[in-house]
């Protein structure tokens, strides 16, 4: 994979995480390397809560743009309540940043979305990987947020409609992927 000029990946080189031939991004030595904003960033992702996702609007500029599948709004305010409105679709949401290429004011995150759905199965544990791409402004706040994932994933997980994706998918399939 080439990277943008003046970026640098963070994770070293080990054993498959499953994503990759990369460990994930959490060694302190890793990240201490990360500037500030990006640091101030995973760290909400990675810990944020129902009381604390109000407070995303403090990492973002006041017209900070973010676009995931479901969403493209504009303001901090807005982006903090993606976040609350989260802790409302599913049970214990948790981000863990697996990768991050950093640039001079952006990065590139690599991250698995843990949770588990409040019908259904509610037990079991359901995991999304995705990417998000961040530029910060000269106060070092997120001026553009861009997630990277495949909604399918999530359509396939809930009942009644994720036997017809899944179905979907098999039939998409090339012959030699079927199962």
């Amino acid at each position: 994979m080439s990277q943008p000029p003046n970026a640098e990946r963070s994770s070293t080189p080990g054993p498959d995480t499953g994503h990759g031939a990369t460990t994930p991004a959490g060694s302190a030595a890793a990240r201490s390397q990360w500037p500030d904003p990006v640091r101030r960033a995973v760290q909400f992702f990675e810990t944020v809560t129902p009381e604390s996702a109000a407070e995303a609007a403090h990492l973002y500029a006041a017209d900070a743009w973010f676009r995931d599948p479901f969403n493209e709004l504009r303001g901090a305010g807005a982006i903090g309540r993606v976040f609350t409105h989260m802790f409302e679709q599913v049970h214990e949401p948790r981000f863990a940043v697996i990768d991050a290429i950093v640039g001079a004011d952006e990065v590139f995150l690599t991250w698995d979305f843990t949770f588990r759905l409040r019908r259904g199965d509610v037990r079991r544990r359901r995991r999304i990987h995705g990417s998000s791409h961040l530029r910060f402004d000269a106060q070092g706040r997120i001026a553009y947020h861009r997630d990277y994932w495949d909604a399918a994933e999530l359509y396939s997980m809930l009942p009644g409609i994720g036997t017809l994706l899944r179905w979907l998918q098999r039939q998409a399939a090339a012959p030699s992927s079927r199962t």
